[in-house]
This record gives structure tokens, sequence and C-alpha cells, in this order.
């Protein structure tokens, strides 16, 4: 359950479109938000101070756009390095949900381009919902979310129908995408209620009452998800995205990420709608 959310804006408005259509969702509109604005450090006291007075406007800004409870809104402006500063404030607040905008960089570009969103992606195990500066933010209606037999799957499923629980009208798309073309074959879209691997997750949709469709495919899985979500005109995508590094090693950033290597990487780059990184343990 999301009660507290986390906000980070910077005069763009992507976020805080996102914010507003997850708020039109009466489970969520209940949630503690914190609106972030990071100022990064100045060679001058003066252009710092330049910067806070343009980041309280920038503030200012979007929490009045935002329209919310004023007794649930926090305000915060910080100073630091905005990668570590996100991290940070979402482990004080106890985020249940990042939000933040994403220019979308591919692989090495965003480790080259210094990229905050990649680098939080990176630390942080708290549920993350990247909005795209190119994405066109929809009301929510149709959630997507790709399951096969992991835990992340789950993980997702279980977010995907906690927000469609109260969306009169809305719909669970389930994808399966089966790397053995041949298996895949067996079952076409036309029956895909039939997938095994989908049966576990069509259960619980009923057992919620959300409507939901099936889909099988085959193929690179996160080609085919990017491909899927935007041929079923989805207005936002819940992807399982496993912690998959030793502890030892967790304040360290995921090469396998960072190289573009995962799934979850790729679909965060590539898809056409926003996207919400459901995190779990592996």
């Amino acid at each position: 359950m999301i009660q507290k959310i986390l906000i980070t804006v910077a005069g763009l408005g992507k976020c805080e479109e996102m914010l507003k259509m997850l708020m039109e969702i009466p489970s969520i509109q209940q949630a503690n938000v914190t609106v972030l604005h990071v100022v990064p450090p100045q060679v001058t006291a003066d252009a710092m101070s330049a910067k806070l007075e343009e980041g309280g406007k920038i503030l200012a800004s979007a929490i009045k756009n935002l329209n919310l409870d004023p007794s649930k809104v926090n305000a915060r402006l910080k100073q630091g390095d905005p990668k570590d500063t996100v991290c940070q404030v979402a482990d004080e607040e106890g985020s249940d949900l990042i939000i933040m905008g994403s220019r979308g960089l591919k692989r090495l570009e965003s480790i080259l381009e210094n990229s905050v969103s990649q680098y939080v992606f990176q630390l942080t195990s708290r549920p993350m919902l990247l909005v795209k500066d190119d994405v066109y933010v929809k009301r929510i209606n149709r959630i997507m979310v790709p399951i096969d037999k992991s835990n992340t799957a789950k993980s997702a499923l279980g977010q995907a129908l906690s927000l469609l629980r109260d969306i009169k009208g809305g719909q669970l798309v389930l994808v399966h995408i089966n790397p053995d073309k041949k298996k895949a074959q067996e079952i076409s879209t036309s029956n895909a209620e039939q997938d095994p691997v989908l049966a576990p997750a069509i259960a619980e949709a009923k057992k919620q009452g959300v409507a939901y469709r099936c889909i099988t495919s085959s193929g690179n899985p996160a080609e085919e998800i990017c491909r899927l979500a935007e041929e079923s005109n989805v207005d936002l995508l819940v992807l399982g995205s496993p912690e998959r590094r030793p502890s030892i090693a967790q304040s360290l950033p995921d090469l396998d990420r960072l190289l573009g290597r995962s799934i979850s990487d790729y679909v965060r780059v590539y898809a056409n709608c926003p996207v919400l990184l459901a995190r779990t343990s592996a």
C-alpha cells in the first residue's frame, strides 16, 4: 500500500502530471506527499543564493499545481548532490514510492551525462515511477504487467492490482513472453488464458474483481515488453526489478544495469509510457 510518496520536481511538470493522475485513484488519495527540489553545489555564494530562490519558486509552483491537501504535503528544498540527496530523503521519509523524471538516456549515455534517475534507480530498494520527458501522461486506466515465475513479477502484479481495484473500468494487461518460440506458438494470444504461467495472476485478478486480458508472445523480453506496451496503448507499465547484488555491494551501481543488459534498464529507456519499477529482493 502506498502511504508515503516522494516526488522530485525540476520545473518541467511531467512528474506533477503523473502524481495528479495517481491522486485520482482512491487508494492513493490519503497518501502523504513529500515534494523535493534539490539545488546542486554552486561555485559562489551568490550563485547558490540565486539557485535556492529559484528552487523555492519551483517548489511553490509545483505544490500549487498539484492542489493537494496542505496537511498531507511536505515541501523540502535541499542542497547537495541530487543523486545522493534523493536516496537520502527517500530513506528519511520512509517513502513507499519515488516519482522522478527521466530523460530516457541510453546505457552509457546515462553514465557519461551523470543521470540522476539512473543513479537512484541503481541504488534505491524502493519502488520508482519514472516519467520520461517525451511521454504523454494519461489518466491511468490500463496497466500492463509482464509475468513470469519470479517474486518480482508477483510484486509488480500486487502493485498493479492495488491500483486497479479502485479504478472504474480499469483493465489489467497480463503479458507472458516465452523465449522458446515453439512453446509460445502452442499458446496464441487468442487462447492466452490457457498459459500456465499466467494462471496464478489470472486467479488473483479474478479474486480481486479486476478486469483483465492476456497476451502471450516470444522473442527478446525487453523489446517485446516495449512493443506490446505501445501496441496495447497502456497508461502505465509495472515491471518487477530485482535487487541482484549481494548486500555487501548494494551501495555500488549494478554494472549489468549500467551497461543496459537488464530488462528493466531497457524498458526504462525505451517504453513509451510511464514505468513503475517494483523493487524486491531476488
